[in-house]
């Protein structure tokens, strides 16, 4: 019996790994009412079942959607995604793969479908208050936002325009040429004034030239500028003109030669700046996480564990890290996107909610916009110290920033909405867009090209300056994925940017606003979008705090609550370190300035001609030699005697450098 019962222990292991293999073959039935049976036998909640994510490990909970899985107002695409009706047929291929398209009455560029059987409409039609399809899908709030825009009123209008009599500003072109624009008419009246001469009041309006007219009045520009605005006038600059260059524009001999910057290559069919390196990573918060998406391929996942929230996100590409506000809160954190996904981590709280975030990763600072307190802020990147450095903004909203030329950009779209310009110490304060804005919410910069792109939520368009204000150009405008955007971005040619109505994330040609695609669609909640890539954030030489300062060893960053300042050090850096911004919130007390420094330097000389003279008045008394011989033996000993040769210099102690400023590795993050 003894024999039998160590047999059995022996055998039992064995008979419980067969039972539980046998178990995993054979598992327990699904719920049929609230589970999906998987290929592989495993169950899964009914709420996952095509969802356009595949949970199954086969992925079957995502095939045979089709149209079970759309409304009854949808269209089920042929990648299995679901759009609106009123969606289909305006010219867009909001499925991304065609299918809306496909069975659609043709209709002409620049005009509009109102369906398959109905007519094509002109694009100026759309949104215009006035329902001219049948199905009123050009009026409809999917396409045209839930709330209309009204026209500007201002208490006072500018130069270049008329005030009418209910307050209204409309352009002073539009005077008196036989068109009512002022609903009360008010333009029009008083055109009868034959020797009227609106010349002869501040110019028109006009930045250059005013031509008079029988009725009213031109605004006319020299031959190598161009009218902006119906009467200013700015140089006429070719590449931008006509969208020539991917990136660097060369005018030679009157020719144009299209270049790319250094971290791209030139496609050779297309002409097109495609970045070096490894896949560009596209990468937002949502109300499920933080979610990444490569570009090029169809790799797509969701960071475990999820962040706290969607909020305004940044990145510094160096170490793959994120940086994000939670919508609503004045918390900030990061996490690594790279490899396995890590906690998120609180960086560091701020008072009131944070609107806009931007990264400086030669500098290694962090702005942000608080919309309480009406500011742009700044903190080093481990939150150690922080700074209020523009205040009395009106709703600021977003924020950019470029590090190489020491630019700093935001956004207000309170009473007064403006996007505004700066040096990265807040300095050089420079209004860029104050015109024919609403409500800017969100930034993206085009640095070789020296532009800044910018959403507004209620013209729903998003145009482009450069950084002198000038050469403005609307390129994306009211087109059903434009209604509630959250970031924006800018990469090789195109444009990325998410939209929170339609669920779905979208990109476009940056120069002209064609070929629209929809990325993704059925997203949850989100607020914050980033691509990352090492080329949008290069190395090299930059400008120390303010544009034309370059340091030739490296760039000292002074953070203190009262100031943020930039300096160049005059000290030769060690061999072998690399020249990167050193940081320190207060300069140590050991210090010596340079005039103290230069008063040591003298008294050590004046000692030292001291010394050499007491010891050549003792060498004379001691061997004087016979008169006659007197004035040729001086002469002869004040040339040879090594005792009267100049003192050696003072070499000043340069270990002093370790002490003046803490340096801080960038690669440390």
């Amino acid at each position: 019996m003894g024999h039998l019962g160590g047999l059995f222990l022996l055998i039992a292991p064995f008979i419980c790994l067969h039972l539980s293999g046998a178990a995993a073959h054979f598992p327990a039935a699904c719920n049929q009412q609230l589970e999906f049976k998987c290929s592989d036998g495993s169950c899964l909640s009914r709420m996952k079942l095509c969802d356009g994510h595949m949970d199954c490990a086969d992925g079957s909970d995502e095939h045979h959607c089709g149209h079970s899985r759309c409304g009854k107002y949808e269209f089920a695409c042929h990648s299995r995604g679901c759009i609106p009706t009123k969606l289909l047929c305006n010219g867009i291929d909001n499925c991304g793969d065609g299918s809306d398209e496909d069975s659609c009455r043709n209709c002409s560029g620049g005009s509009f479908s109102c369906g398959p059987t109905d007519v094509c409409l002109l694009r100026d039609k759309l949104c215009d208050g006035q329902r001219d399809c049948k199905d009123g899908r050009d009026e409809s709030q999917v396409l045209c936002g839930s709330v209309q825009g009204s026209p500007q009123r201002s208490m006072t209008c500018a130069a270049s325009e008329f005030q009418c009599g209910d307050g209204e500003c409309i352009r002073h072109a539009w005077r008196c040429d036989h068109s009512p624009d002022c609903s009360d008419n008010s333009d029009e009246e008083n055109c009868d004034i034959s020797d009227q001469n609106e010349c002869q009041v501040n110019n028109g309006g006009c930045s250059h030239h005013c031509l008079d007219q029988p009725i009213g009045y031109l605004c006319r520009c020299p031959d190598n500028m161009k009218l902006v605005d119906d009467s200013r006038c700015e140089e006429v600059d070719v590449c931008l003109e006509g969208d020539l260059c991917d990136q660097l524009c060369v005018l030679k001999n009157s020719s144009i030669t299209c270049e790319c910057q250094e971290g791209y290559h030139t496609n050779p069919l297309t002409g097109e700046c495609k970045a070096n390196g490894n896949e560009a990573q596209l990468v937002f918060s949502s109300s499920t996480g933080i979610q990444v998406k490569n570009l090029t391929s169809k790799k797509y996942r969701v960071l475990v564990p999820p962040s706290p929230g969607p909020g305004p996100i940044t990145a510094l590409a160096s170490n793959h890290t994120v940086y994000w506000a939670q919508q609503g809160q004045g918390s900030i954190y990061r996490m690594s996107v790279a490899g396995t996904p890590k906690e998120a981590v609180l960086v560091f709280k701020v008072a009131g909610s944070v609107s806009g975030l931007a990264v400086d990763w030669i500098h290694q600072l962090l702005y942000w916009t608080s919309v309480e307190a009406g500011s742009v802020n700044v903190a080093l990147l481990d939150g150690s110290s922080q700074h209020q450095l523009i205040t009395g903004l009106s709703r600021p909203s977003a924020v950019a920033v470029d590090p190489v030329q020491s630019f700093l950009f935001w956004a207000q779209c309170g009473s007064s909405a403006k996007i505004e310009q700066a040096s990265l110490d807040g300095r050089d304060r420079m209004a860029l867009v104050t015109s024919l804005l609403r409500q800017p919410v969100a930034l993206s910069l085009d640095m070789p090209r020296r532009l800044l792109y910018w959403f507004d939520q209620g013209m729903r368009s998003i145009s482009r300056i450069n950084f002198e204000g000038q050469h403005r150009k609307t390129l994306v405008e009211s087109n059903g994925y434009l209604d509630r955007v959250f970031g924006l971005a800018v990469f090789e040619g195109f444009l990325y940017w998410g939209d929170q109505a339609t669920h779905s994330i979208c990109r476009a040609n940056k120069h002209n606003g064609g070929n629209l695609q929809v990325l993704m669609s059925n997203i949850s909640l989100s607020h914050g979008l980033v691509v990352v890539h090492s080329v949008l954030q290069p190395k090299g030489a930059a400008a120390c705090g303010r544009p034309g300062t370059v340091c030739q060893h490296e760039c000292l960053v002074d953070l203190m609550p009262e100031r943020l300042h930039f300096s160049c050090n005059s000290k030769q850096t060690r061999p072998n370190q690399p020249e990167i911004p050193s940081l320190s919130r207060s300069p140590p007390a050991s210090t010596l300035s340079d005039p103290t420094f230069a008063g040591i330097l003298s008294l050590i000389l004046f000692l030292s001609l001291l010394l050499v003279g007491m010891a050549w008045w003792w060498w004379r008394d001691e061997f004087r030699p016979s008169r006659s011989l007197t004035l040729q033996s001086i002469s002869l000993k004040e040339s040879q005697d090594p005792l009267i040769a100049q003192a050696p210099p003072v070499v000043p102690n340069t270990t002093l450098d370790k002490d003046i400023l803490l340096r801080v590795d960038l690669d440390s993050e």
